[in-house]
């Protein structure tokens, strides 16, 4: 396994359109997603889309700062609605691969492209600055503890 990059922050909603809550750690479940998050218990805007790549959302920080340095649109790391926001590696690589983050292990199934929901829940402009870079879908095929500043590797 080769080091690519590290969480730096967590978040979960109990249900759609709520904000989203920082957290320390969260527990991965296979079949489930985040413990805690809308998708777990199935409250989320797109529950009804059943299909894979639900069980967890990832974004780079480094498309956050991005987002406010092009486009002037400033969002903190919860208000991109993404479950864990990394640094130091680039998520659209991660479409097809497993990777381990902590204890959990995931398998990157399809890119996280914005949506106007989205922008309906931030600012004007987020849904463009993030296209082609809002993140990362991904199921989970090993549960386990996420906690911020775990370290992400490729396994394939």
């Amino acid at each position: 396994m080769t080091s690519a990059g590290a969480v730096v922050s967590l978040h979960i909603a109990s249900r759609a359109g709520v904000q989203m809550r920082a957290m320390t750690e969260v527990l991965a479940v296979v079949g489930r997603g985040i413990e805690g998050d809308r998708y777990f218990t199935q409250t989320g805007t797109y529950s009804d889309h059943p299909g894979t790549g639900r069980a967890v959302t990832l974004i780079e920080i480094e498309a956050i700062e991005a987002l406010a340095r092009e486009y002037d649109v400033h969002l903190a790391p919860a208000l991109a609605r993404r479950n864990l926001v990394t640094r130091g590696i680039p998520l659209n690589h991660l479409v097809g691969k497993t990777f381990a983050v902590g204890a959990a292990v995931l398998r990157g199934m399809r890119l996280c492209e914005p949506c106007l929901h989205l922008e309906k829940l931030t600012a004007k402009g987020a849904v463009r600055g993030l296209i082609h870079r809002g993140g990362l879908r991904a199921d989970i095929v090993k549960g386990g503890v996420i906690r911020v500043g775990d370290v992400i590797t490729v396994v394939d």
